[in-house]
């Protein structure tokens, strides 16, 4: 009975968020466009199983995702681990201590966008576009490399404390570096796939490590050092890819260079 009524009050709660979506678009479309909704029963059906698919997964973040994801961090940030075999802990725990942090972090990162619908859907189309010069999982794996790469440096961050503007400063300046030098094909995608990496699947695990992992560290407050590693999540994706399309090219490059070569 209690999850029902969790469901109920989700599900309410769901409904009210996705009426005003709903009200803007029937409403350009009967009063702006002045056109009937067509395959009307089909887009109703559609909604409603966007209320029950969203219902279901607000509720299993709450009681899988968010649970697990601080979970594991208190678990691989406590000292009984970290320092098993030791007789006594040290005074001061140092940065090299939280090694199996960071590859959790990068673990997590790198699978989460893999399974990211958001991803797979501007991969595909990018695909479509691009007449297969960008492939499916070519695109897929350049994203999940720089959230993986991005998480791991944001859990390093938060158990050093240093500031986040730091990070985001300078991983910017590598952006605009790149930005000159990447094939103009690939730019507009590749500060795009920095926004699809933030979506349903990759937030609540992030999210819920970052504040675990800065709950747990020593000296860390959950508010100040918690949040911050969806940035990373989003920064590191723009450098992968067009990272991705720098080095495609560079490899066509010797290979013509070669082809050039042999037919003299």
């Amino acid at each position: 009975m209690e999850l029902l009524h969790s469901l109920a009050n989700v599900f309410i709660q769901t409904v009210i968020d996705v009426v005003p979506i709903a009200t803007i678009i029937f409403g350009f479309q009967l009063l702006v466009i002045r056109k009937p909704i067509p395959h009307l029963k089909t887009v109703l059906f559609g909604f409603f199983y966007v209320l029950i698919g969203l219902t279901f997964f607000l509720e299993g973040l709450e009681l899988a995702l968010f649970p697990m994801g601080k979970l594991m961090a208190a678990q691989l940030t406590d000292p009984a681990f970290i320092f098993e075999g030791l007789a006594s802990i040290p005074d001061v725990i140092r940065w090299q201590d939280y090694m199996w942090v960071y590859i959790f972090a990068a673990a997590i990162g790198f699978s989460t966008t893999i399974a990211e619908p958001s991803l797979i859907a501007v991969a595909i189309k990018a695909e479509e576009v691009s007449a297969g010069a960008i492939s499916v999982w070519g695109l897929r794996i350049a994203v999940a490399i720089g959230v993986s790469v991005g998480i791991a440096l944001g859990t390093f961050r938060i158990i050093t404390g240093t500031p986040l503007h730091y990070y985001i400063m300078a991983g910017y300046v590598v952006v605009i570096i790149q930005t000159f030098y990447a094939p103009k094909l690939i730019i507009a995608l590749a500060y795009d796939s920095g926004g699809v990496t933030t979506s349903t699947v990759t937030v609540p695990l992030v999210a819920a490590l970052g504040l675990g992992l800065a709950s747990t560290v020593p000296g860390r407050s959950a508010l100040l050092d918690g949040f911050g590693l969806i940035a990373f999540a989003s920064l590191f994706p723009i450098m992968s890819v067009m990272a991705y399309a720098q080095l495609t090219e560079w490899r066509q490059h010797e290979r013509q260079k070669q082809a050039t070569e042999e037919t003299k």
